[in-house]
C-alpha cells in the first residue's frame, strides 16, 4: 500500500493510524513527494513502522506514484505479507510473493478507512481474473454525521463516463451529491474506479505503464481505467467496503491550476482512448463544450479560470505528437457501446438541459 503525500503532515498524523490498524496487516509505504513540511520528521517520530519512501522532487500525482511503485517493486517487498496466504497469495520459501507482487494499494493521505475496509476488494479481485482494479464506497469525511451519510466528489459509489468521456458517479453527477441509503451497495463493473483509494494488479499497472506522467494530476485514473478496459481488463466497484475522504486536500477545486488540467487531461483523456470511428465527433464536441464553459466563466468574472482554459487548449494542441504517440502505443480499440461503465448519452444535456440530478433518473437502457 502506498500513500504519496506532499505537505500532508497533518493528513498523515490523523489518518494514519487507522490506515494501520484496518489494513489487514498490509505493509504500508509513504511516498514523500520533496514536502517542505515535517512529514518526514513526523513520521520518523511517530510511525516508525511505515516504510518511507523519499522522492526528489514533486513529481505530482501521476510520476510520484509511477517512480514509488517502481522503487517498491525493485525493493522486492510485498504488499500482502505471508499472513494473508490463506486468501490466494503464492509465497516463495523467502516470504516475497513467488510470481512478484500481486496488487498495489493507492490511498490518498487525506482518507479514512474503516474496519475491513480492504477484504472486499481483494476477495474481488481473488475471484475475478479479469478485474484489474477495484475500488470501495467512498463517502465524506466531516465531523457532522449527516454530511458524512453523503457521497463524496472523487469516487462515490464508481465511476462513469458518457460518450463524451465527461466523468460522474453513482451518487454525484457534477457537484450534485446523494445521501448513501445502501443504495449503491452492490458489486458491479464501471468505467473507472477512483485514485484516492484504488486496489489494482500490479501486472496490469506495469503491462500499461501506470499513471500517464503528463497529466501530473487529476483524471489521471479515468485515464488508466480507459487503457485497462482497452488492454481486456475489467474495473469494479465494491460497495461493501467503505472509507471517507476529505478531498480537494492538495488542489481545492476553485484553483485555476486544478482548472487547468481538468480542462488539458479532459482532452487528452479522450483523444488518447477514443475509438478511432467515434474520436472527430467527440473531440468537436468536447471543444465546443470547453468553449462555451470559458464564455460563462469569463461572464461570471472568472478570468483567471478562462484563461486557464485557454491555456490548457493551447497546451493541448502544442503536445499533440505526444498525445498521438501515446495512442498508438496503446490503442483504443473497445467503441463506447463496448465498454462497461458508460452513458450512451450526453451527461450535460440530462443534466443541465432536463433537470436529471441524480444517477437514477438516467436511463438504465443507456447505461452499458
Amino acid at each position: 500500500m502506498v500513500i504519496l503525500n506532499w505537505n500532508g503532515r497533518d493528513f498523515l498524523r490523523r489518518f494514519l493510524p487507522s490506515v494501520l490498524m484496518h489494513s489487514d496487516g498490509a505493509t504500508v509505504f509513504v511516498a514523500d513527494n520533496a514536502s517542505t513540511d515535517d512529514s518526514v520528521a513526523l513520521l520518523a517520530q511517530e510511525f516508525p513502522q511505515v516504510r518511507l519512501l523519499q522522492l526528489p522532487d514533486n513529481l505530482g500525482f501521476c510520476q510520484g506514484y509511477n517512480m514509488a511503485l517502481d522503487i517498491v517493486r525493485e525493493q522486492n517487498c510485498m504488499v500482502f505479507p505471508s499472513a494473508l496466504a490463506g486468501v490466494g497469495l503464492e509465497l516463495s520459501q523467502s516470504g516475497a510473493a513467488a510470481s512478484g507482487f500481486r496488487y498495489y494499494v493507492l490511498l490518498n493521505s487525506d482518507v479514512e478507512v474503516t474496519p475491513g475496509w480492504l477484504r472486499p476488494q481483494r476477495e474481488l479481485l481473488e475471484h475475478k481474473p479479469r478485474v484489474a482494479a477495484c475500488q470501495p464506497k467512498i463517502r465524506q469525511f466531516s465531523q457532522v454525521p449527516e454530511q458524512r451519510q453523503q457521497f463524496e466528489y472523487a469516487g462515490a459509489g464508481g465511476g462513469y463516463l458518457d460518450q463524451l468521456g465527461y466523468p460522474f458517479c453513482r451518487g454525484r453527477l457534477f457537484d450534485t451529491l446523494e445521501t448513501d441509503t445502501g443504495q449503491y451497495d452492490d458489486p458491479r463493473p464501471v468505467a473507472w474506479a477512483t485514485g484516492a483509494c484504488m486496489l489494482v494488479r500490479a501486472a496490469a499497472w506495469h503491462e500499461l505503464g501506470g499513471l500517464e506522467p503528463t497529466f501530473f494530476a487529476h483524471m489521471e485514473e479515468i485515464d488508466l481505467c480507459w487503457r485497462l478496459q482497452n488492454a481486456g481488463h475489467e474495473v469494479w466497484y465494491h460497495g461493501g467496503a467503505t472509507v471517507f475522504h476529505v478531498g480537494g486536500g492538495t488542489l481545492h477545486k476553485s484553483n485555476p491550476r486544478k482548472t487547468y488540467l481538468n480542462f488539458r487531461n479532459g482532452l487528452a483523456l479522450v483523444y488518447k482512448n477514443t475509438h478511432s470511428a467515434e474520436l472527430p465527433g467527440v473531440m468537436i464536441s468536447r471543444v465546443a463544450l470547453d468553449w462555451v464553459a470559458a464564455a460563462r466563466l469569463l461572464l461570471q468574472g472568472a478570468t483567471a479560470d478562462f484563461q486557464a482554459i485557454l491555456r490548457a487548449h493551447w497546451h493541448f494542441v502544442r503536445q499533440l505528437s505526444y498525445w498521438r504517440a501515446q495512442r498508438q502505443r496503446f490503442p483504443p480499440r473497445l467503441r463506447s457501446t463496448e465498454r462497461r461503465g458508460v452513458y450512451q448519452g450526453s451527461l450535460v444535456w440530462s443534466y443541465f438541459g432536463q433537470g436529471k440530478r441524480r444517477f437514477s433518473e438516467l436511463n438504465p437502457q443507456q447505461l452499458t
